[in-house]
């Protein structure tokens, strides 16, 4: 007879008080059907992260927990950003179930899948990605630089999940092992597939957001992005290293045609080709400090070894003292 497993559904939260009750209302039916079919045990909870909300989300999230057993929750000291509040989940939910999955709060993410999700960890597979099927309801913009996105991140030698966000299941194996990562500069999208294990993939169909606004403008996805690539590649160091050859070879090649000139006595004062070449030569190395800056800057962050994130309390923890 097959092990009913306990499942935590572990779910962000920042500022999100406009769609927890439809939210809730929607997991509790699919926890019930999930528990009534044997598929997870009577343990099973909904893990709510608060992170750091200005608004009501974590006294709507405590209101929860008291009316609904199913429901339980955790809150940051102040907002970390999403994939740190993610972290705080995911490490917390793991002391208490055998599986964990992961996903927003903002009902986009479908449901549904979980029972497909958890049918294969139950066939063996320790991380099961959520995929989106499409990006039918995406805009244009939205659409193009997503999968701009994830074709640059595997350009740049990202190993990530093509149209893979954060939904997804792994089991208690996993995240013990995932504890053993000590970033600070976080991207779960890139690390998850450095644990290994068995994973396979499950496909779905995004929603639009039932109510409020993204949590991710535009400029918050270029830094998502950044993050990612300086976090995961040592390719842009590469590059400049290659452009830095090409440009010293060239050098090389200019001084041996200067002096061949020179030597001919038919050197005439180049004052376009001499400012454009300082200018060409600046820009470079500008871009390259740049570039090596945000590396520096990451090794800064690393070796100060800043807790990621710290739990003020934790709605589950009481309920075992009780």
């Amino acid at each position: 007879m097959r092990k009913e497993n306990t499942l935590y559904v572990v779910i962000p939260c920042y500022n999100e008080e406009e769609v927890l009750t439809e939210t809730t209302k929607q997991l509790k039916k699919k926890m019930e059907s999930l528990i009534k079919n044997k598929k997870i045990s009577k343990e099973s909870r909904v893990m709510y992260v608060n992170d750091g909300s200005k608004d009501k989300t974590w006294e709507l999230i405590k209101k929860i927990h008291e009316k609904e057993e199913l429901f339980t929750g955790i809150t940051l000291s102040r907002n970390r950003g999403h994939q740190n509040a993610l972290l705080a989940g995911l490490m917390t939910a793991k002391n208490y179930a055998d599986v964990v999955i992961s996903m927003d709060a903002d009902l986009q993410d479908d449901i549904n899948a979980m029972d497909e999700m958890i049918d294969k960890y139950h066939e063996g597979k320790d991380i099961v990605y959520g995929v989106r099927s499409s990006r039918k309801k995406d805009t244009w913009f939205k659409k193009t630089t997503a999968q701009g996105f994830y074709k640059f991140m595997k350009f740049m030698g990202v190993d990530v999940v093509y149209n893979h966000a954060d939904y997804r299941l792994t089991s208690k194996k996993v995240l013990d092992e995932f504890e053993n990562f000590k970033e600070v500069n976080l991207f779960l999208r890139g690390m998850f597939p450095l644990v290994g294990y068995s994973s396979d993939i499950v496909y779905y169909e995004r929603a639009e957001r039932f109510a409020g606004e993204s949590k991710y403008p535009l400029k918050k996805m270029l830094n998502f992005a950044w993050d990612g690539i300086t976090s995961f590649s040592v390719r842009p160091i590469r590059m400049v290293l290659n452009v830095g050859i090409i440009i010293f070879i060239v050098s090389i090649l200019v001084l041996l045609y200067c002096l061949i000139v020179k030597i001919l006595g038919r050197a005439v004062n180049g004052w376009t080709f001499i400012v454009c070449s300082i200018w060409l030569v600046a820009g470079i190395q500008m871009l390259s400090i740049g570039i090596i800056g945000e590396y520096i800057g990451k090794i800064y962050s690393e070796t100060k070894a800043r807790p990621r994130f710290i739990i003020s309390e934790n709605l589950e923890e009481n309920n075992v003292k009780k």
